[in-house]
């Protein structure tokens, strides 16, 4: 079992990489450059991979190869594409980004790169599902957002730092090799039998028949349609306050290097901290209280965030070591919330439907968190730092309704 925590760990720090690059370091980069939120939040539109994986999910769970591991017969492949992309990113001259020509062919690389993680990421969820048991999957969820988290440090944070002292060649080309190592212990296991999708009665009928029979096990009792609602919610602050909290930090006087090692890297050691936390906690707490909690120490991270940004507009100056302590303390209940928030998921994953029912949850929020992400830029630009920060606060109390009507019916979990 000890190799299979290794292997999740492996794969999610993979796939963390490049996310990190695009999450974290990239608003940074380009907030530097003088881009305005509107703009910054506009590059959510990379992310669309991930929030529209649902349409292909289907395709992974069918196809693969019996021999070489189901699901091992796309991780793979994908890996190496994973490894192809970057190489091809550090030979794109970043001084040249302000020609229209340059600028097209990163953003087009970037969604392909999304593309590829997006897919991967199905797979790798599928795998999880059917290899990890009920009493593993904390476990396992937590060793996922420790790998991801692990990613974010690097893509996210040594990014920044290592562009103020490596040229961007040298930068992604290092990304793409830490990729190729995580690449070794998938290449190594040994998958156990994938059980088969669906029936062939099951495979005749239309295609609109078979959708509407998946979408009715998600409403098929009010546990699972209350369920459904918290997904939709679920996402409402980060997706709002998203593209805001990085640019905030540059706006405060905080460098590169700064943002790069004490915001991203710090606030990614903190998630690994939260992570484990998350997980020695639900060996003790229920799953459902557990979420409860992490979400109101989520908003409280968000008061503080609010309180910065109050600072920041009055003028007044805050100590940066009380800035990495609040970006610290989000990034760290942010993880104690997915790493809850992925076994609940998990747990209502049907097996022989793992990627596509694990895919279908991830992408919901996925699609609420993107949306709004394009969105908040402009509500930022409008309404100001303090002020919109203030309305995600009194929106993510709001979102806690769906929560409460699910643990009254969701019981024992």
């Amino acid at each position: 079992m000890r190799n299979t925590y290794i292997l999740l760990f492996s794969l999610y720090w993979a796939q963390g990489l490049p996310v990190g690059f695009m999450t974290h370091a990239l608003p940074v980069i380009l907030r530097a450059e003088g881009v305005s939120l509107a703009h910054i939040g506009g590059f959510g539109l990379l992310m669309l991979p991930w929030s529209i994986k649902i349409f292909w999910a289907p395709l992974v769970d069918r196809y693969g190869s019996r021999s070489r591991g189901h699901y091992r017969s796309w991780i793979i492949p994908l890996q190496w594409l994973s490894v192809a992309v970057l190489i091809g990113l550090s030979f794109l001259p970043i001084q040249a980004l302000n020609q229209p020509l340059y600028l097209l062919i990163f953003f087009i690389t970037l969604l392909v790169m999304n593309g590829i993680g997006a897919t991967q990421d199905i797979a790798t969820d599928g795998l999880a599902v059917n290899i990890l048991k009920n009493e593993q999957q904390h476990w396992g969820n937590t060793f996922q957002v420790i790998g991801s988290r692990l990613g974010f440090i690097v893509g996210g944070g040594a990014i920044l730092w290592l562009l103020d002292f490596l040229h961007w060649q040298m930068t992604f080309l290092l990304l793409a090799v830490l990729v190729f190592l995580n690449t070794l212990p998938v290449l190594w296991f040994k998958e156990p039998d994938h059980q088969k999708m669906v029936s062939l009665s099951s495979e005749k009928l239309p295609a609109r028949t078979r959708i509407t029979a998946y979408f009715q096990y998600f409403l098929a009792d009010s546990t699972l349609a209350t369920w459904l609602l918290v997904l939709l919610t679920f996402k409402v602050a980060d997706g709002l306050s998203g593209p805001l909290l990085k640019p905030l930090m540059v706006d405060l006087g905080l460098s590169f290097s700064q943002i790069g090692i004490y915001v991203t890297m710090l606030g990614a050691f903190a998630a690994l901290i939260g992570a484990g936390l998350a997980g020695w906690c639900l060996k003790y707490w229920s799953r459902s209280w557990s979420l409860m909690i992490f979400s109101i120490l989520k908003i409280l991270s968000l008061i503080a965030y609010a309180w910065l940004a109050a600072q920041y507009e009055a003028q007044n100056k805050v100590a940066n070591w009380i800035i990495y302590l609040i970006n610290a303390a989000e990034d760290m209940v942010s993880a104690m919330l997915l790493v809850v928030m992925l076994t609940l998921v998990m747990q209502y994953s049907r097996k022989h439907l793992a990627g596509t029912d694990f895919t279908f949850q991830v992408a919901l929020m996925a699609t609420i968190s993107g949306g709004l992400y394009s969105l908040s830029g402009l509500l930022g630009d409008a309404l100001g730092y303090q002020n919109y920060l203030n309305l995600i606060v009194i929106i993510a109390i709001f979102c806690l309704i769906p929560i409460f009507r699910w643990m009254k019916v969701a019981k024992n979990i």
